[in-house]
C-alpha cells in the first residue's frame, strides 16, 4: 500500500464534494489549490471560492496562485511533498505542475470521455438530447481532457432533467469515483485505458451569449433541450417584442412541451398569454413557459408574473 499525500485542486461547489469525501476517508490532504478571491455581487466584495471556504473550515493549507508557472508557486507546491494530485473543475495545468507528483495527477470530468471534452459537459449532454452521461477519472497530459482513463461511472439523464439537478447528481457520483480511483492508486491496482478518438465525438464548447440564445427555427425538442441544458445557469434566452418595441430580453428557466392545438399553425412564434399560462406555438408542438425572467424583474413562475404584467396580442419571440 502506498502512503499518499494529496494536493487537491478545484474551485466551485462541484469540487467540494470530492474533497469532503477524501477527508471522510481520512486521506492526508497536504494542500488545496484554488482560484484567487474575486469581486462579486453589487458591492463587488471579494468572494472566496467554495473550495477555499470548505478547506479553511477544515484547517487545510490553501494556495491561490494567479500564475501556475510562477517559480515561487512551483517551489511552494513542491514543498508540500505531495505524491498525488487531484483536479476537479480547476483550470489547465502547466506540465511543471501535473508532472510533479510521483503517482501523477488525475482529473475528474463530468462526462463519459472521450465524449464532451471541454468546459461545459453537463450542459451539452442535455442540450444534445443525450439519455446517458457519467463521470470519468483520467491522468492529465499536455492536452485538454485527453489523458488515459482510469475509471468511469454511467448514469441516466431523465427526460425532464435540467442541468442543475444533473450537476448535483454527477457531483456526488464523481466524489465516489474520486475515492475509488485513489484507493486503486493506493493499492497499486490502477489500470488505464487510452481514449479512443473518432470523428463523431461531441464537444462541450464554452457557453456564450450566442450559443445560449434560442433559435426558434429549430425543432421543438431541440428548443426544449436547450432550455433544460442551460437551467439554472447560464439560462437560455431570447428577444421578444410586445408589439411596440424593438425587442426585450426574456430568460427561460423552465418550460414543457404540449401537443399543438388546431389554431397553433397560424400563430407560430407568437407569445400568447391565456389565463395564467404563457406559451409559444411551434411547428408540431406548443412550448409552455413555466419559469421566466423579464428585464428588471426577478426569476418567477409565469402565473405570478401574469398577475402584474400584460403581453399584448402582438407579442412574439424574435
Amino acid at each position: 500500500m502506498k502512503n499518499l499525500r494529496i494536493v487537491f485542486m478545484g474551485t466551485p461547489e462541484f469540487a467540494v464534494a470530492g474533497l469532503q469525501k477524501l477527508l471522510e476517508q481520512q486521506y492526508t490532504i497536504a494542500g488545496v489549490i484554488t482560484a484567487p478571491d474575486r469581486p462579486a455581487g453589487r458591492g463587488q466584495k471579494l468572494q472566496e471560492s467554495a473550495v477555499k471556504q470548505f478547506a479553511l473550515s477544515h484547517n487545510l493549507k490553501v494556495l491561490q496562485p494567479t500564475n501556475l508557472k510562477d517559480p515561487s508557486f512551483l517551489e511552494e507546491l513542491k514543498s508540500l511533498n505531495a505524491n498525488l494530485q487531484i483536479v476537479v473543475a480547476f483550470r489547465m495545468l502547466p506540465e511543471a505542475v501535473w508532472k510533479m507528483p510521483e503517482y501523477g495527477t488525475f482529473n475528474l470530468h463530468a462526462s463519459l470521455l472521450p465524449d464532451y471534452r471541454g468546459a461545459a459537459p453537463i450542459n451539452w449532454a442535455i442540450i444534445n438530447g443525450e439519455t446517458e452521461t457519467g463521470v470519468t477519472t483520467f491522468f492529465i497530459d499536455e492536452k485538454i481532457d485527453t489523458g488515459a482513463i482510469l475509471l468511469q461511472e454511467k448514469t441516466k439523464i431523465e427526460p425532464d432533467e435540467d442541468a442543475g439537478s444533473l450537476h448535483d447528481r454527477l457531483m456526488h457520483l464523481g466524489s465516489k469515483l474520486i475515492v475509488e480511483t485513489v484507493k486503486q492508486i493506493e493499492a497499486g491496482t490502477a489500470r488505464t485505458q487510452k481514449q479512443a478518438d473518432h470523428k463523431e465525438l461531441n464537444t462541450a464548447y464554452k457557453l456564450n451569449r450566442d450559443n445560449t440564445r434560442i433559435d426558434w427555427d429549430k425543432p421543438a425538442e431541440t428548443i426544449y433541450n436547450l432550455i433544460r441544458g442551460l437551467s439554472p445557469y447560464p439560462v437560455a434566452w431570447t428577444l421578444f417584442t410586445n408589439g411596440d418595441d424593438n425587442g426585450q430580453q426574456l430568460k427561460i428557466y423552465k418550460a414543457s412541451l404540449e401537443e399543438a392545438r388546431e389554431n397553433d399553425q397560424k400563430q407560430i412564434g407568437k407569445l400568447i398569454a391565456n389565463g395564467d399560462k404563457l406559451y409559444v406555438p411551434l411547428e408540431n408542438a406548443r412550448l409552455m413557459l413555466e419559469e421566466i425572467q423579464l428585464p428588471g424583474k426577478r426569476r418567477m413562475p409565469v402565473k405570478d408574473l401574469l398577475n402584474g404584467f400584460s403581453f399584448s396580442e402582438k407579442a412574439k419571440v424574435i
